[in-house]
């Protein structure tokens, strides 16, 4: 096929490890099919001008495709939108299917990935092995200050139990804890590893409380003064979902009055513009990210629960089945706009992921 015929493909936010799996994704789907451009470059109103000519955009989760953004990809003759990530909450969906957008994501790829990293950073935190790395790469063999608590026997709270929240849910499980959850739909799958509760109950009871849904006007700041207040003195919170799911100043004051015992983060409400880039030579000027960087209680990573090699490789090959759908004009099982209807299923789980 001459190259004038193939569809294309533009990639915003693209790092190199993005490259590599598409690229392997896009050669076992027939690679002289597609002309596809990377730019490691956010998409938003500003960028999308440069996605002129091209049929489809694939994005991830801190670009911003809000209404005015969809209205210049649209006007620039793109009619396809491949999310390469579960989360749509950066998506205007409803402006989307005004448009006739077809917009698809990646709804699982190894929950399994990041269910394993919420555990990584429970441990980390509790165990305090960041800290004792540290100390003894300057040879201090002192342990004083890294007292940690055992698993077993503890309860843990997970909020939003989808994939990865029963992910999560089976491995605690198997250290011994008592397992409490919250969703507005009940997973009965979970009935094996533990019971659900009310919110309010489970934020008292639980020692840990494990965020694992997804970020909607009815989940923003779902952690706030108020249910900081409920939450069990002492406990561990972790986000490895969105960051708006927790309001960062309430966190802040609550850790400062030594009632949230730690907090580990995977993602944060103001992320956008300064996870996956270098910012160590520069000024970071979010006050409250630099404040709760310099508590010895708080773990913060820059959102790599999803990053292993297996969920990587499932992204892009989704991605491009996604891709293959709209071409082909199939019906795609993972579209949230197609044929400018949004999907009815969406917002019917406000909470699971």
């Amino acid at each position: 096929m001459e190259s004038a015929t193939k569809f294309r493909l533009v990639v915003f936010s693209a790092k190199q490890y993005d490259r590599f799996f598409f690229d392997i994704a896009a050669s076992e789907s027939h690679k002289t099919l597609y002309d596809i451009e990377y730019l490691d470059f956010a998409l938003n109103s500003e960028t999308a001008p440069l996605a002129r000519g091209y049929d489809a955009v694939c994005v991830f989760v801190n670009d911003t495709l809000e209404k005015d953004t969809l209205k210049i990809l649209h006007t620039n003759g793109v009619r396809a939108i491949l999310l390469r990530c579960a989360g749509f909450n950066h998506v205007d969906l409803v402006a989307a299917g005004e448009l006739g957008l077809f917009v698809a994501h990646v709804p699982a790829y190894s929950p399994e990935a990041v269910a394993e990293f919420a555990i990584a950073l429970v441990q980390t935190l509790n165990r305090k092995t960041h800290r004792a790395f540290n100390r003894v790469r300057e040879s201090n063999f002192n342990i004083e200050g890294l007292i940690g608590t055992t698993l077993n026997g503890k309860t843990v709270g997970i909020v939003g139990v989808g994939r990865i929240g029963l992910a999560t849910a089976r491995i605690f499980n198997g250290f011994g804890c008592k397992m409490l959850a919250y969703d507005v739909n009940e997973n009965p799958d979970f009935a094996q590893y533990g019971s659900f509760v009310g919110l309010e109950q489970l934020l008292a009871e639980s020692d840990i409380v494990s965020l694992h849904c997804p970020l909607t006007d009815s989940t923003r700041h779902l952690i706030s003064t108020k249910t900081l207040s409920i939450m069990k003195p002492g406990a561990l919170l972790v986000n490895t979902s969105r960051g708006g799911l927790i309001d960062s100043t309430a966190v802040l004051e609550s850790l400062k009055s030594h009632h949230l015992g730690g907090l580990a983060l995977d993602v944060y409400e103001a992320e956008r513009g300064l996870f996956y880039t270098d910012h160590s030579g520069k000024i970071i000027d979010d006050d409250v990210l630099m404040r709760l960087l310099t508590f010895p209680n708080v773990l913060i990573c820059s959102h790599q629960g999803f990053f292993t090699k297996e969920a990587l490789t499932e992204i892009a090959n989704v991605t491009f089945a996604n891709l293959s759908d709209f071409i082909e004009r199939r019906p795609c099982p993972r579209s949230l706009v197609a044929g400018g209807h949004i999907d009815s299923s969406i917002g019917v789980q406000p909470v699971r992921l």
